[in-house]
């Protein structure tokens, strides 16, 4: 039997060259690499602001990386901050959400494995937000996606 391997080469992506969306104007994302293996962007939030609500990936797992400031973390029923140089690994079924903490800016790596097309749905997010694009087309795509908006108390209480 003989060994195949596959490999999606891609080009590197300079940060002035990823694609921002600024709908939001406590937040902006930087759309880098969306591959069959993984997606990745680049997300900073404003004092406080919010950035995804609770929800569960049925089949990615999600890494966060905090490149800086301070980022306030639901992890299953847990809330907790991490700060520049923490990592998080999120594995599918786990309920998550994230923001930057009160009284600080955050910036975050966010990657996705497997990618799922994702920047579809960011793009979606800010056309909402913009007021070009109904609000129900988000929980219309979350299988597409992979992202399923749940309830969590712990983290209504604590934002």
């Amino acid at each position: 039997m003989e060994n195949t391997l596959i490999v999606q080469a891609v080009q590197a992506v300079r940060a002035d060259q990823a694609e921002r969306l600024t709908a939001d104007p406590a937040a902006e994302v930087a759309l880098p690499a969306d591959l069959d293996v993984l997606t990745a962007n680049r997300s900073t939030f404003l004092d406080g602001a919010d950035g995804a609500p609770p929800h569960v990936h049925t089949r990615a797992s999600e890494l966060l990386f905090v490149l800086g400031g301070t980022l306030g973390v639901l992890l299953d029923r847990d809330v907790t901050t991490l700060e520049r140089g923490d990592l998080l690994v999120v594995p599918p079924r786990v309920p998550h959400a994230f923001g930057a903490a009160r009284g600080a800016d955050a910036d975050v790596l966010c990657v996705f494995t497997p990618g799922t097309g994702r920047f579809d749905y960011y793009r979606l997010l800010d056309r909402v937000r913009r007021g070009g694009a109904d609000p129900a087309g988000i929980g219309a795509s979350r299988d597409r996606f992979d992202n399923h908006y749940v309830d969590s108390r712990a983290w209504a209480a604590a934002r």
